[in-house]
């Protein structure tokens, strides 16, 4: 009973948390992005047999204000109050087929809603500009960009019960707005407010304006009958060099790598905690690295619970950052000085709930 709640958590850590495993955590304009889905780990624990569905819904929510400029905080920003603000929350929409004990294909839709304060894209941060420290909001919501992919269990699952590893490929289609505006609010020559529409910052912005493709890795292995190894990896392929914004299409990639607990196997209840990293790279494999980008990453500690009776399934996991980088984009890279680095903010955590049900 151990091995099989065990291999349960395992399944859904991978299908529903892999999912969703690549989030927007502030100025890194890093896109919800759906990753493996996979089939049958094995023919005993499966959450899928053939011929089954399963939808999956997740929220994600995080507010991020610390700004970064390389591995360094600027923690001025915060005690200046002028740091960006984002709160981000993301419902993500999955369904999932699974043609036979190998093969699955799955669509996944996220729709987002967006809020972004600072005082820099309005009235300025300067004590001469913006004296009262006047701070305004923009925002954007919406569907985002849309995902497919097919994923294919490359061990014989009735063989290979205590492991497996499952290679997935992808298409990102560009359905998200990469052109929201909103409302900006400008000080004319006498001091007066004013306002402009103008694009909203690219971290807001619901898709990034190009088609893409990726490549996906999961897998699990059985260490002990109340204890498994989960790992999951993923990069995205983008090579469309600028939207009709003149912002960048970034690739974008994650890696997630942990170890799973039966607690309450009676319950169905399951621990895990593993490390993930998620990040935006400054140069594109392919294409053209060109506009504005904010490229970094984020290494996060991610502990976490899944319960499982029959059909249903339920994750919930907070990912909590240790070590953030907003590295040089490849305009700052273009300066001969070498001293130009932007920085970016950054979250200090993500709350991440996931439900599944098969049909």
């Amino acid at each position: 009973m151990k091995t099989l709640t065990l291999n349960i958590a395992c399944f859904f850590i991978l299908f529903t948390f892999s999912a969703t495993m690549l989030n927007a955590q502030g100025c890194i304009a890093i896109r919800n992005m759906m990753s493996c889905t996979g089939g049958n780990p094995n023919s005993l624990s499966s959450l899928t047999h053939p011929g089954q569905f399963q939808l999956t819904t997740s929220y994600r929510y995080f507010h991020s204000f610390r700004h970064f400029r390389g591995d360094h905080e600027e923690a001025n920003r915060v005690a200046e109050g002028t740091e960006v603000i984002n709160d981000s929350h993301s419902i993500d929409f999955g369904l999932s087929y699974t043609l036979n004990d190998r093969w699955s294909l799955s669509i996944n839709l996220p729709v987002n809603f967006n809020r972004r304060s600072s005082l820099y894209e309005h009235y300025g941060n300067s004590e001469e500009s913006n004296p009262e420290h006047m701070r305004f909001a923009t925002g954007s919501a919406g569907i985002s960009d849309l995902r497919v992919a097919a994923t294919y269990w490359v061990l014989d699952p009735a063989t290979h019960m205590h492991g497996n590893f499952a290679i997935g490929l992808g298409i990102k289609a560009p359905t998200g707005k990469s052109t929201v505006k909103d409302v900006f609010h400008k000080r004319t020559n006498s001091g007066a407010d004013s306002t402009i529409t103008k694009f909203v910052d690219q971290s807001i912005q619901l898709g990034d304006g190009g088609w893409g493709a990726s490549i996906e890795l999961q897998g699990y292995q059985t260490i002990t009958p109340a204890l498994s190894l989960y790992y999951n990896g993923f990069y995205l392929f983008n090579p469309k060099g600028v939207n009709e914004a003149n912002l960048s299409v970034p690739d974008q990639y994650a890696g997630r790598l942990g170890v799973s607990y039966a607690a309450l196997p009676a319950l169905g209840l399951a621990l895990n905690l593993g490390g993930r990293i998620e990040g935006l790279p400054a140069i594109d494999i392919f294409g053209s690295s060109e506009g504005s980008r904010r490229p970094g990453y984020i290494v996060s500690v991610e502990p976490g619970l899944l319960w499982s009776s029959g059909a249903h399934t339920f994750g919930f996991s907070v990912p909590v950052a240790l070590y953030r980088n907003r590295i040089k984009s490849y305009s700052d890279r273009q300066d001969p000085t070498g001293q130009k680095h932007g920085d970016a903010a950054f979250a200090d955590y993500l709350i991440s709930a996931n439900y599944a049900y098969r049909f």
